[in-house]
């Protein structure tokens, strides 16, 4: 069996007295795009907390490639491969689009690759290379989430979570993420996503989970979850309507 490239294993996780996780078990193979979904206080952006190490487990494991990373600060799992594209996008307002995707790429030494991988930047995201002497608030947010995407691609991941990524963007800018996504996955990068419009993510990716109340209620293939009942009722409504999270 492949090793996962990311997997959670029996997590329990708290705020203060309050448990938010309860056994929470969760695994991505490598190249996969993996949703998860869920309503309000569900615990998916916690979950996202405890792969970065922003939040720590009571009980449980992080694997990241088959080894143990609970307990280690964010600069080391990011070393370790793990890219992140955060919720509201997060960039520098006051640093330039430049400035913003090299900080990407600040924990790298390798100057020549740097460079490579910016021109690919500006490649892939020609709008940013449009306004790269530009302050990064002066984005629309669209752009705002291309200069994240290609912030946490600077680092070079092989795995890069994404925090509600469409969130807030006009229809055109949503598209264009959902395929920047599909494009990065088809490179080899793996791609784990917590997203709003379930209907969309479900589209784009090759597995889901669901999660209520800090626990997984349903998991399976991206199809099999957006054809079934389950999730039409609960969390998809119409089929123009998507799921709503916080």
């Amino acid at each position: 069996m492949t090793t996962p490239l990311l997997q959670l294993q029996n997590i329990d996780t708290y705020y203060g007295p309050v448990q938010v996780h309860f056994d929470l078990n969760l695994h991505i193979l490598p190249g996969e795009i993996v949703c998860l979904l869920g309503g309000n206080a569900s615990g998916k952006s916690t979950a996202m907390k405890v792969i970065l190490g922003l939040v720590k487990p009571r009980s449980g494991h992080v694997l990241l490639d088959g080894h143990n990373v609970t307990g280690l600060s964010t600069p080391q799992i990011i070393r370790r491969g793990l890219g992140s594209v955060p919720e509201s996008r997060r960039i520098f307002a006051n640093m330039t689009v430049r400035e913003n995707l090299l900080m990407g790429a600040y924990q790298r030494t390798d100057k020549t690759q740097i460079e490579w991988d910016f021109d690919r930047m500006l490649g892939l995201f020609p709008r940013l290379k449009e306004r790269l002497q530009q302050r990064g608030g002066v984005l629309s947010g669209g752009e705002q989430q291309m200069l994240a995407i290609g912030r946490a691609l600077m680092s070079r991941p092989r795995l890069i979570c994404m925090d509600e990524p469409t969130m807030g963007l006009s229809p055109l800018f949503v598209d264009r993420v959902l395929e920047i996504i599909q494009s990065i996955n088809a490179q080899g990068i793996t791609i784990f996503m917590v997203e709003q419009n379930a209907n969309l993510a479900l589209q784009i990716a090759h597995r889901g989970y669901v999660l209520q109340n800090g626990r997984i209620v349903l998991d399976g293939e991206a199809r099999q979850l957006l054809d079934s009942p389950e999730i039409q009722d609960a969390y998809l409504g119409s089929q123009t309507e998507g799921l709503t999270v916080t």
